[in-house]
């Protein structure tokens, strides 16, 4: 026969696990992609001028749901790394060039499976206990920026060079200022806790990866 106690613990993790589930399909069903025409701030129109341009990098990364879910995720990833500011860092320099390459007209191949792929392993990353070293998530994240800047360049096709100074600038400051409130909650709330890796941190891990899956099934099946 089960003890009291052990039967109340089993029942403490059935609902705490239950709960997390219910909250990452919740994340999911909300994170349903909308038409590509969304992620445009000026709704698909080119930039013609400096602030359609800045207006349009600052609103890109939020407007898109799996943009926005890789930058929190980078953020969190940097929550108690020794140099952890480095890490969004390194991702929104990355971020840039993939978007040059885009104007640029080089093909980088399948990008939104690639940026749904990144957000799937960033969300596991902070699930799992044992975080890597701060340098591979940095060379990770790198990459991703290469794919994630790649799909904003789509909004900045065919305008002049200020306006894409300006989407450059505009995407650049946001996508690092919320990764930089990730981080800096993260750190603050780690200091209270007495746990390396709390519930909390591998709870949005499971909702991040529930937000790459849906996107990942949309790009796949079209």
């Amino acid at each position: 026969m089960m003890s009291k106690d052990l039967m109340s613990k089993i029942l403490q993790l059935f609902w705490r696990y239950l709960g997390a589930i219910a909250t990452a399909l919740t994340i999911a069903f909300f994170a349903i992609p909308q038409p590509a025409y969304a992620h445009h701030a000026i709704g698909g129109k080119t930039p013609v001028n400096l602030f359609e341009g800045f207006l349009s990098g600052l609103a890109h990364p939020v407007i898109g749901l799996d943009h926005l879910a890789f930058v929190v995720a980078i953020g969190l990833l940097a929550v108690g790394q020794r140099r952890g500011a480095l890490i969004p860092a390194g991702f929104v320099v990355a971020a840039m060039l993939g978007t040059v390459i885009h104007v640029f007209q080089i093909d980088l191949p399948a990008a939104e499976v690639a940026i749904a792929v990144s957000v799937i392993i960033f969300g596991a990353m902070l699930v799992w206990r044992d975080r890597p070293h701060w340098l591979i998530t940095l060379g990770l994240g790198a990459i991703a920026g290469l794919f994630h800047g790649y799909a904003y360049g789509e909004a900045i096709i065919g305008a002049q060079m200020f306006p894409l100074f300006a989407y450059l600038l505009g995407f650049t400051l946001i996508q690092y200022g919320v990764a930089l409130v990730a981080f800096l909650v993260g750190n603050l709330a780690l200091q209270k806790s007495a746990n390396s890796s709390p519930a909390w941190l591998r709870l949005s891990g499971l909702a991040i990866c529930a937000i790459g899956v849906v996107f990942l099934t949309s790009s796949v099946m079209g």
